[in-house]
């Protein structure tokens, strides 16, 4: 008998994915500064691989101040060209572009909504949903429920927020407990 943890099978392919398994993925978030900022590391990592974006992670959220919406807002034309030449981040116009315009969409959101924690968890009656899972393979990229969610935030102007994306989002973020059940951190997760 071994005492290694066992994890869901796309967490052992790096340290970097481990330990982010390990530490965060599916840990329910309720700051709304860390649900921007996930929203948008999700954003950025439209097309690309996971471990693209934890390998960027730290000069990402440098380049973005943390992802902080009071900050991006205020970027302009300037301060995206600056961004354009960081070979630390992901360079693409249209993402760092969507990052500043959901900054400034994520007030009005707040002032509708009170808050970007009430506005997402909302969806989910403020608790999470709770898969039993058997294979990676079971797991889907999207849902009727991120569709929805993909389409309401759309409605109120955000970029780059297609259904498989807030799916991966609400992975991220707690909203949805995709753990397999053979994961030794399946039930580690506090709601």
């Amino acid at each position: 008998m071994t005492n290694e943890s066992v994890r869901c099978d796309w967490a052992d392919r790096s340290p970097l994915e481990r330990i982010y398994h390990d530490t965060k993925w599916g840990i329910p978030v309720h700051d709304d500064k860390e649900l921007f900022k996930m929203l948008m590391l999700e954003s950025m990592q439209a097309g690309l691989s996971w471990s693209t974006i934890l390998a960027k992670m730290d000069t990402l959220c440098a380049a973005f101040d943390d992802f902080d919406p009071s900050l991006v807002s205020r970027y302009d034309d300037a301060k995206i060209e600056i961004l354009m030449k960081d070979d630390g981040i992901i360079k693409n116009r249209a993402k760092i572009n969507a990052a500043v315009h959901n900054a400034r969409m994520y007030h009005a959101l707040c002032e509708e909504h009170g808050s970007l924690d009430s506005f997402l968890w909302k969806y989910v009656d403020f608790a999470p949903v709770i898969n039993r899972w058997e294979h990676i393979t079971q797991v889907p990229p999207s849902t009727a429920l991120s569709d929805v969610i993909s389409k309401d935030l759309k409605k109120l102007g955000f970029k780059f927020v297609g259904s498989t994306t807030i799916y991966a989002f609400m992975q991220s973020v707690g909203m949805v407990n995709d753990h397999l059940v053979s994961c030794s951190y399946r039930h580690t997760i506090s709601h």
